[in-house]
């Protein structure tokens, strides 16, 4: 391996629904082009990441709380898909030694991160990484986001991490830009998670300082239509995208993947 890596950027991703890049769904290829998207992923990267940090929505903790194990197994934290998405498999590595750098990272920033060598990856993080990185080959870290569910201390918690980045690890957030479980398949949905998304491309593309602002006051009056994209106390699936750009820095960031999906807009950002 190399002793210098490519900078890497930091991505915020759709990880769908349930299984189901993995099933048949109803409607027919309604994730076919978020399947397709995160297949493209590994060629826009300007070489193999040596590890993935992933913040998941779907682990919330006091602290963040990282996986450490060497193997971790696979949480099937979902209810009622066909059985053959149960034995799914993602036999990529762990890695101990990225837990114990980020550990340090954040604890050097304040917080109290915690090792967990317990906890197996949640569908948040192994169904979008096995399609995107189906090979399994590079190693995973799996981190959570606060129970806090403050939008500023995520923005915080992705600037202590930042110089992963250098040391070619991927770091992406996985979740949902619209994640109001009422809203899919309702017409009405439309028009209000396109305003909010647009805000979201819009914030994301300003300066670091005006992005990290504008993002941890998102929940405000400044975000059109955004407690209807993410009820209160359901914003889980929206910020590991904060963690995504608190990690980019000064990079500026863009939308790089939408589609309306069930009548609601869902998109990718990418800061580099």
């Amino acid at each position: 391996m190399p002793d210098t890596a490519a900078r890497q950027p930091t991505l915020f991703i759709p990880h769908g629904a349930g299984p189901c890049f993995f099933m048949d769904w109803n409607p027919p290829g309604a994730w076919d082009r978020t399947a397709a998207w995160l297949r493209s992923i590994p060629a826009s990267l300007p070489e193999p990441p040596r590890a993935i940090l992933l913040v998941t929505g779907h682990w919330l903790g006091e602290q963040p709380r990282l996986t450490s194990a060497e193997r971790p197994g696979l949480l099937f934290d979902y209810r009622g898909f066909p059985p053959h998405t149960y034995e799914l498999s993602y036999p990529a590595p762990g890695s101990p030694a990225l837990a114990e750098r980020a550990h340090g990272l954040l604890a050097g920033a304040g917080f109290a991160p915690v090792l967990d060598g317990e906890r197996g990856w949640d569908h948040g993080t192994f169904i979008p990484l096995k399609v995107a990185f189906p090979q399994a080959d590079i190693p995973v870290l799996q981190m959570s986001i606060l129970r806090s569910l403050d939008a500023g201390a995520h923005v915080r918690m992705g600037q202590a991490l930042a110089p992963l980045r250098d040391e070619g690890v991927l770091i992406v957030g996985s979740g949902m830009s619209y994640h109001n479980m009422r809203g899919y398949g309702d017409a009405r949905s439309a028009e209000p998670s396109a305003a909010f998304d647009d805000w979201l491309a819009e914030t994301v593309a300003l300066p670091e300082d005006r992005r990290n602002a504008r993002l941890a006051d998102w929940a405000q009056a400044s975000a059109p239509a955004g407690r209807l994209a993410h009820p209160v106390h359901a914003e889980e699936h929206l910020l590991p995208l904060h963690v995504a750009a608190g990690a980019a820095g000064a990079s500026r960031g863009a939308r790089v993947f939408t589609d309306r999906v069930m009548e609601v807009d869902v998109s990718a950002f990418r800061f580099d």
